[in-house]
């Protein structure tokens, strides 16, 4: 065989979501572009913010001598300063520079916290639904992951969590605002889970990190608020990036934030660091991280995102859908109209809808709708929607 044997069963479990992706890229063909209405990704439309523009020609016109050169690998130390002022402010933390490492987007984030923490075997819990592609990257680093089911509304299970710790259990993974339900993990079901977790360290004595995934954190609606992980646990990771806020997803610039009232905070970041090198990220581009210096605390779209929300949240329910209305991100989690959402999903095509099956994100019998695009493909969906509704009998 000419691939790696682990690759080649990979490969066969595909994402759901670049399926249906390569979908429309076929139906465009046929239809044209405004007749294909594609929900599939996550890609925000949105431009950056003219400061971001602004910040890219003054460099680009004026460089800075050095400025392509390698830098330490987490990062310079000016925007990771810039990143501390900014949280501090927002969160009453304590960070220095010396809790804060440049990544290449979240995604390689997760693989340099992955890298430094896990050991052969050691299991990191998920709430279901989440992004599928948490399980290749804890796979990467020889960890398991351990998938567990949601309780009301898509918030976490305390029970089947406390259920799912062993002693192997290294880590929990987070994900809020949460892809792909919108949903924002609760103030107080966190704290509980902060509870349990002492209990369980106490029990197995291990130490358990909470890991927390928070691309979406700025894009929150109806003047909701998203709890500070940080705050609430103390052996914490927060792993972000700017590729929605700012509409950068292309640009793969993230960060890690190590809690600074972990008890070994400064070895934990030595490994980050480590990891982030011999992982061939090295470091996060150097042009990405001098412009988002200037860029903390500010986001786009949140109001253009609540509006296309709205439009589709209140069609969708008036003919029929059943809904959990979202706070955050940009996606509706719909319950598919029967127990298939793969078939569902596939029927959709004939109406040039493109819609992600919930088995794509360990969430089978609903179905992920990314209202990242434009306004205009969204009314122009809507008649879309209706037929569909009809041929399900909604």
């Amino acid at each position: 065989m000419s691939i790696s044997t682990k690759v080649k069963q990979s490969l066969s479990q595909a994402s759901f979501i670049r399926k249906m992706f390569e979908e429309g890229e076929r139906l465009r063909k046929i239809h044209g572009p405004e007749n294909v209405y594609d929900f599939s990704l996550g890609n925000p439309d949105l431009e950056p913010p003219a400061a971001f523009k602004e910040r890219l020609k003054e460099l680009a016109l004026s460089p800075i001598k050095g400025m392509h050169q390698y830098m330490s690998n987490a990062g310079y130390p000016e925007t990771r300063q810039a990143i501390c002022n900014y949280l501090n402010q927002k969160d009453g933390l304590e960070l220095s520079i010396n809790h804060v490492l440049m990544t290449v987007g979240a995604g390689g984030g997760l693989n340099v916290a992955f890298k430094a923490l896990l050991n052969p075997s050691d299991e990191v819990i998920v709430n279901a639904p989440y992004f599928v592609e948490y399980g290749f990257y804890v796979d990467n680093h020889q960890g398991k992951l351990v998938v567990v089911k949601s309780g009301p509304d898509f918030q976490p299970d305390l029970n089947v969590i406390e259920k799912a710790i062993n002693e192997k259990t290294k880590a929990i993974l987070l994900n809020s605002p949460n892809n792909p339900t919108g949903v924002i993990y609760k103030a107080e079901i966190l704290q509980e889970l902060a509870n349990l977790i002492r209990k369980k360290e106490a029990e197995y004595g291990t130490t358990i990190y909470v890991i927390s995934d928070e691309p979406y954190y700025s894009l929150v609606y109806d003047g909701a608020t998203v709890p500070s992980v940080l705050k609430i646990f103390e052996h914490s990771l927060l792993v972000t990036s700017h590729s929605k806020d700012l509409a950068l997803p292309g640009e793969r610039i993230g960060y890690i934030v190590v809690n600074p009232k972990l008890p070994e905070a400064a070895l934990v970041f030595d490994a980050l660091v480590f990891a982030n090198r011999v992982l061939g990220f090295v470091n996060a581009p150097a042009l990405m991280q001098r412009i988002i210096t200037g860029l903390q605390g500010e986001a786009i779209g949140t109001e253009e995102y609540q509006e296309r929300r709205d439009i589709l949240y209140n069609h969708l329910t008036s003919i029929g859908f059943e809904v959990n209305k979202p706070q955050g991100a940009f996606y509706l989690f719909p319950k598919s109209p029967i127990p298939d959402d793969v078939a569902f999903t596939q029927a959709a095509i004939e109406f040039n809808l493109l819609l992600v099956p919930g088995s794509g994100f360990g969430g089978p019998g609903y179905f992920r709708i990314a209202y990242c695009v434009s306004r205009e493909t969204i009314k122009n969906s809507l008649p879309a929607f209706t037929k569909l509704a009809k041929k399900f009998g909604l």
